[in-house]
């Protein structure tokens, strides 16, 4: 019997980044180093438990993980840590659980169980696909975290066309969708408006809403070609950049290891990205895998997109992870988990 293969480019890809990650850090915040490498130790032992996992095994089971994580969202509006007007983490004993996080590699199971009987796609299993979706999204934006609602509504849209759901019925939720944004400016939150007002216009108060937005371009800027050299970093360690190590990990990266380590470190997701593209086109005959690697890939590929636009100045802030380089248990192991899955048999 032939033993199932790991792809070695993705685990050197992971690694890689670990490692750019584990040196931003120790440059910016020496202190959290040890609590980086714990979440990383974590993360594989996660990759290695669900890389042995069967994925029948998870489809058969997707109801049991539905219900399990809408309670997890609940329990977290009641014993969740308030960060911020946030109630996003569940507090463990070494790291706070953030449950949004956990429940990326779960949200892809469910929907691509779902999504993969699209041959047989009745009113039924149409509106339990709804409510699958809707209800998650629902409880993440009250927490509110409108940044990973909004990655769960874009990957769902790309689960939903890979699936061979009709695009003229696409095309009419995304023009209903367009006609609903004004109403949809008037539920976000003050300092969530204020955010897309300081990225359409930068000047409109660089003192405030802009600040952050104008430092990580600063950061970036002042690390040139080679960067300023690790630990030396201005930016980070004076604290001018806010969230050094966490929403603008890539700045203070680019600031400490300069052009050189920017390009490298999207040069490591530009493999890993590729990769997982070759998975997908040898999934083809099996589509419920294959949903779930480009849910995969579209999580990632979002994450890395959205976060570096924003360190450049390109996207609004949004508080995205950077996969491996923001600092964030949670991130690390829910992608670990992740990929485990997508490699498995």
């Amino acid at each position: 019997m032939r033993r199932h293969q790991i792809d070695l480019w993705i685990i050197l890809s992971v690694i890689g980044l670990s490692i750019f990650g584990a040196f931003n850090l120790l440059g910016i915040r020496p202190d959290l180093l040890g609590n980086y490498l714990m979440f990383l130790f974590l993360g594989t032992v996660s990759f290695t438990i669900f890389f042995k996992l069967r994925m029948q095994f998870m489809r058969d089971n997707y109801i049991v993980l539905f219900f399990l994580f809408i309670a997890l969202f609940i329990l977290t509006f009641v014993i969740g840590d308030d960060v911020r007007g946030a109630k996003r983490w569940i507090h463990l004993y070494f790291f706070n659980f953030q449950t949004s996080e956990f429940f990326k590699p779960f949200f892809l199971l469910i929907m691509a169980s779902l999504l993969s009987t699209a041959n047989r796609f009745t009113s039924r299993r149409f509106l339990a696909t709804l409510v699958a979706f809707v209800l998650p999204l629902w409880l993440i934006f009250l927490q509110p975290d409108l940044g990973s609602a909004l990655m769960f509504l874009a990957s769902f849209f790309v689960l939903v066309y890979f699936s061979g759901f009709s695009t003229k019925k696409l095309a009419y939720v995304f023009v209903v969708g367009i006609m609903l944004l004004p109403f949809a400016w008037h539920i976000l939150r003050p300092y969530q408006q204020l955010r897309i007002i300081g990225f359409m216009n930068p000047r409109v108060d660089p003192q405030g809403i802009t600040y952050n937005l104008n430092q990580a371009i600063i950061t970036i800027g002042s690390g040139g070609i080679v960067g300023r050299g690790l630990g030396l970093s201005t930016q980070a360690r004076h604290s001018f950049l806010p969230e050094y190590h966490t929403d603008f990990a890539f700045a203070s990266l680019v600031e400490q290891f300069g052009f050189i380590g920017g390009f490298a470190v999207i040069t490591l997701y530009a493999i890993l990205l590729y990769r997982l593209v070759l998975l997908i086109f040898l999934q083809q005959n099996n589509l419920f895998k294959y949903l779930y690697l480009i849910g995969t890939l579209s999580f990632i590929a979002l994450g890395v997109f959205v976060n570096i636009g924003m360190n450049l100045g390109l996207l609004p802030v949004t508080g995205v992870a950077l996969p491996f380089i923001s600092y964030g248990g949670s991130s690390v192991v829910s992608t670990m988990i992740m990929l485990g899955l997508a490699l498995s048999k």
